[in-house]
């Protein structure tokens, strides 16, 4: 599946946390949400970058988003990465890769000569209405947090001007 686009509705997202409880995307009506796909729990960029969002976590909720992590491992490596860096935000767990799936995520790649399938590292930020505000297809683990808070205030005061202008 292609990458879903700006202006896209967003893919409906049903996935367990570290506890079992199902999240869904469509009960996030009304908040921002950044979904950012990344490949396994507690390797090196993927802890970067999980640490830079939860450093950002309490800035980012008080502009009225959440963070949502998803990777293909199970409740069990999600509680334990949770824990073990102390993150405050949901972690989901898309162990039959159907979201990464559906949102373009579920890649083939390649290391040391190996071909297989896996998550490729991308963001989107879904506005209220839940649809897609902002895409990053090639995410890079050092500042991408920085760089999704500074989108989210760009599209929260462009959305704004939209709302005062409608």
């Amino acid at each position: 599946m292609s990458l879903p686009v700006v202006g896209d509705p967003a893919p409906e997202i049903a996935l367990p946390d570290e506890t079992g409880t199902v999240h869904r995307l469509a009960e996030q009506q009304g908040r921002w949400t950044i979904l950012y796909f990344y490949p396994k729990d507690d390797t090196p960029g993927c802890t970067v970058e999980a640490c830079e969002f939860r450093d950002s976590n309490e800035v980012i909720h008080e502009r009225g988003a959440d963070v949502w992590g998803i990777s293909p491992q199970g409740s069990a490596s999600k509680r334990a990465f949770r824990e073990k860096f102390q993150l405050p935000f949901t972690l989901l767990a898309d162990e039959q890769h159907a979201v990464a799936d559906a949102y373009g995520s579920w890649v083939e790649k390649q290391n040391y000569g190996r071909t297989y399938m896996g998550t490729a590292r991308t963001t989107f930020l879904v506005d209220p209405d839940g649809r897609i505000a902002r895409v990053w297809p090639k995410v890079k683990p050092e500042g991408h947090a920085a760089e999704v808070l500074q989108a989210l205030d760009e599209a929260q005061a462009a959305s704004g001007a939209k709302r005062a202008a409608g």
